[in-house]
């Protein structure tokens, strides 16, 4: 095989592109990294695609204004499973409404930030930057959550479940890594011509520094999928997931998670939510298939006795206007709620007031607590990181973990 066969193999197989996402840092996955102790904590970030509405979600049923502003999308009274006789859960999150029966889920309200953008795109990299949205930088949160608290970490101390890495996961000189299916990084990395070119890495001389590169990332991805399919395959589920690419998901993460896997963070996303048009039906499928996800996730945690060390949180890019629109749907709009999962949170339940639907912001929620606020939480509390070094700015801490 010759020097320029090497090259072309590297640029034409896409490793050239997966590098920007498999940084130099990545360590091989080898048995002498030691497993994630009990009582360590866990970060499962779950993103709700394309602008969850929040008022459909957690529904404010005894509110007239709401059935006023949505006379044929608001969910019936009569449905709601109730949380606290003002405000309940959508009628197909039957799982998450046991989560919070049994102290196992917060829910935080009018969750957004200053002059907020309706843009999915914009308001998306705000939400995993943690920007001003005046500002722009080059950085995710949990990047910049690596580059701080884990230079002597391997690179599988974040995990997206996906086939390419969200921006909230790059850092400025770590990054996560993106597996969407253990097996088939495995399989791939496993192929006559991956093993030739990584073989062939020590006995040749690289003048040229980006192909060095290339090469060892090559050898380094083989090294790392080796080690994480080998924990994946260390337990194996018993726990019924919902069908879909979201519950296997899930499924995915308890099992590493379970093995034993030294991973900090894990990132899932699930939608899209944009419901425009027809928001019934498409809406309360990606809740069911949410709250039905969540509800195997927990219960297979539980029955493993992790529960305690794993915290779960929800975030959308933006909620929904208040006033449904002419299409039996509703139009992007500013603030919302998140969910907190764990089985050892400080507060439980609803953590703050429902929105004022009276004191709107030209048809629009107004935010109470900034986004930024409960990753600081996150950061400083659960995962004993220093939040304003990771965040820019000291932000004011929600008491829930």
């Amino acid at each position: 095989m010759s020097t320029f066969s090497r090259r072309d193999f590297l640029i034409r197989s896409g490793l050239a592109s997966a590098s920007l996402l498999m940084p130099r840092f990545l360590k091989a996955f080898e048995p002498r990294n030691p497993a994630l102790p009990d009582g360590n904590k866990i970060l499962v970030v779950i993103q709700m695609s394309g602008g969850n509405d929040g008022l459909n979600t957690v529904v404010p049923f005894r509110n007239d204004d709401y059935y006023k502003l949505r006379p044929t999308i608001a969910v019936k009274s009569n449905d709601i499973l109730s949380l606290n006789g003002e405000l309940g859960l959508n009628p197909v999150m039957t799982a998450m409404k046991s989560l919070y029966d049994n102290g196992s889920m917060a829910i935080i309200n009018n969750v957004g930030y200053p002059n907020p953008d309706r843009s999915h795109f914009r308001s998306m990299d705000i939400w995993q930057s943690a920007s001003d949205a005046d500002k722009y930088v080059q950085t995710g949160w949990l990047g910049r959550y690596l580059d701080n608290e884990c230079s002597g970490c391997a690179g599988y101390s974040a995990i997206e479940a996906d086939d390419t890495l969200s921006f909230a996961m790059k850092g400025e000189n770590r990054k996560g890594m993106a597996i969407s299916d253990p097996r088939r990084l495995y399989q791939d990395t496993q192929r006559k011509l991956f093993k030739e070119v990584s073989a062939d890495f020590s006995a040749t001389q690289h003048a040229d520094s980006a192909l060095d590169f290339l090469y060892k990332t090559e050898a380094e991805t083989i090294s790392s999928a080796d080690y994480v399919y080998n924990k994946y395959n260390s337990y194996k589920s018993t726990t019924d997931y919902p069908q879909g690419e979201f519950g296997r998901n899930l499924k995915n993460i308890a099992e590493l998670i379970i093995s034993g896997l030294n991973t900090r963070v894990y990132y899932v996303s699930i939608g899209s939510f944009d419901t425009h048009v027809g928001q019934t039906g498409r809406q309360n499928k990606l809740l069911k298939d949410l709250s039905d996800g969540l509800g195997a996730f927990t219960k297979d945690l539980q029955q493993n006795n992790r529960f305690n060390d794993v915290l779960v949180m929800t975030f959308s890019e933006f909620g929904r206007r208040v006033k449904q629109n002419g299409s039996n749907g509703t139009d992007h709009g500013t603030a919302n709620n998140m969910f907190l999962i764990c089985g050892a949170l400080n507060k439980k339940g609803i953590y703050n007031d429902a929105a004022n639907l009276n004191d709107l912001d030209q048809g629009d929620l107004k935010y109470q607590i900034d986004f930024r606020s409960v990753y600081a939480t996150v950061l400083k509390r659960w995962l004993n990181a220093n939040d304003a070094n990771i965040l820019g700015a000291q932000f004011n801490y929600v008491d829930v973990v």
